[in-house]
């Protein structure tokens, strides 16, 4: 038998990190909440600033994604009592779905006694999100390398080097993961695809072994970043020049508008690099919010029920990422 209630803490991802696209995530410590319990009839309540449409009804997808969990371990589902909170912007290529995808699974998945194990909803999760990069480092926490065929997901967890944090530039505008995919071309030149197999290999080496300095070359892309940048003006010049301004590398966060830039901690530069984020982008006409994260390590959590975010005093929330 599971729980009568969980509350559980998810971080949100980065996807890509360059030139792994749909295979290399990276964790960050931005969080969802997601508290669960049956009850006499379904509620869902979204707490917070920025899910302005969301539907609460059945056609939400933390209840949609409850009800596969409880389909896919043979057990009848109960109505449902559902509270969110997101730190997580919507639809910045900060993974929001995969988060409340991963929160719904693991939620559902303790009140049904546990049925799948971590491999089970990583499978379950890919199945729904499409690909595993942003739901596997939202499932593992930390680095993630992932394959998906297209019914079977392959993971390798990796601890981030120590020394490496990220700096976040998030546009004040939505884009939608279709919309950037719309984007890509159908076919690619081999010399495109060879030089992405180069850096996607060198890139998971130097982050397994601690090798920094060679994170800028290793992050370059020619893959989707090239045919993604007319969408956020400034993001060309950011990547291009970021490195010269204190970044260890730069991409674009999953599909973006987002853009990450990786730092060593306690580097001297943070500050010049944040006034050339903002800077650059600002002279495109592109106005950004930043933000100093670390790699999560370990994942979603469960916490004690008193810990939601919704019962905390107005002041001590982060509150709303958007303008």
């Amino acid at each position: 038998m599971g729980m009568t209630s969980v509350l559980v803490r998810v971080p949100a991802s980065t996807a890509n990190l360059g030139p792994g696209f749909d295979s290399l995530g990276m964790a960050l410590s931005l969080y969802a909440w997601v508290d669960m319990r049956p009850s006499s009839s379904t509620v869902i309540r979204l707490h917070g600033d920025g899910l302005d449409g969301i539907p609460t009804d059945k056609s939400n997808l933390l209840y949609k994604v409850a009800g596969l969990l409880y389909e896919e371990a043979g057990l009848d589902m109960p109505e449902l009592e559902i509270n969110m909170y997101s730190e997580i912007p919507l639809a910045r290529g900060l993974g929001s779905s995969a988060s409340a995808i991963v929160g719904a699974l693991v939620a559902a998945n303790e009140l049904a006694g546990c049925p799948l194990d971590r491999e089970g909803l990583l499978q379950l999760a890919t199945r729904l999100e499409g690909h595993p990069d942003n739901v596997g480092a939202s499932l593992f926490g930390g680095l993630i390398v992932a394959a998906w065929d297209g019914s079977r997901a392959d993971l390798i967890r990796l601890e981030p080097p120590e020394q490496l944090q990220a700096i976040v530039a998030i546009p004040r505008f939505q884009l939608e993961t279709e919309k950037a995919r719309h984007a890509l071309p159908t076919e690619l030149p081999m010399a495109d695809a060879v030089f992405n197999i180069g850096r996607t290999s060198l890139l998971v080496a130097a982050l397994a072994s601690g090798r920094l300095d060679l994170i800028s070359r290793a992050m370059q892309d020619r893959l989707h970043q090239p045919y993604r940048a007319p969408l956020i003006p400034g993001m060309a010049e950011v990547l291009a020049g970021a490195a010269d301004h204190g970044a260890l590398g730069a991409a674009l966060s999953g599909a973006g508008p987002t853009l990450l830039a990786v730092v060593e901690k306690d580097s001297p530069r943070l500050a010049e690099l944040e006034a050339f984020l903002t800077e650059t982008l600002g002279a495109a006409g592109t106005d950004a919010d930043l933000l100093r994260l670390k790699p999560d390590l370990y994942g979603p959590v469960i916490l004690d029920e008193n810990e939601a975010p919704w019962l905390a005093p107005q002041g001590n929330r982060k509150g709303d990422l958007q303008a």
